[in-house]
């Protein structure tokens, strides 16, 4: 018994596979399944929740232990999970140029983010102007909190 567990040990460390790539993406095989897909830039827990239901996989099977073909499934899950997933739970509802809804990944997450803080800078909208003043930006109080910079406060007499 013993002897049979240890050779499928070997068998499970030969096919593991430490990096896994998602999505351009390199992701610990160490780590567990939803675990290891929050690790892509636009993938957070319920995204990586729904991914890993719709490809049947364990949630707590490691990621490098998975077979090539399942890595490649829900690599096309990810990629294809605006079609799946309901409009509240994608991350570019009603893109502006566009219209249409999409689900952004890696670099173009960071991309289109900063295109649109530009345009909001560019037609000198409220947002846009609490940004290009590094203020805060979503109603958060400023009298206390945020600070940064010169020293604020009571100055004493030299």
């Amino acid at each position: 018994m013993a002897k049979a567990k240890k050779e499928s040990q070997q068998m499970e460390d030969e096919n593991f596979n430490f990096i896994v790539r998602i999505v351009n993406s390199d992701i610990d095989g160490q780590k567990r399944t939803v675990i290891g897909l929050q690790s892509i830039k636009g993938v957070g827990k319920r995204v990586a929740q729904i991914v890993a239901k719709k490809a049947d996989v364990d949630p707590t099977v490691k990621m490098g232990s998975l077979p090539d073909e399942k890595v490649k499934e829900i690599e096309a899950l990810v990629k294809s999970y605006v079609e799946y997933a309901p409009s509240w739970a994608i991350n570019r509802q009603m893109d502006y140029e566009t219209g249409a809804d999409m689900h952004l990944f890696g670099n173009d997450l960071d991309i289109i983010q900063k295109d649109d803080i530009n345009r909001m800078k560019m037609i000198r909208c409220y947002r846009g102007i609490r940004h290009e003043g590094r203020h805060k930006v979503r109603g958060q109080r400023t009298r206390s909190n945020g600070r940064h910079g010169l020293t604020m406060g009571v100055q004493r007499k030299s």
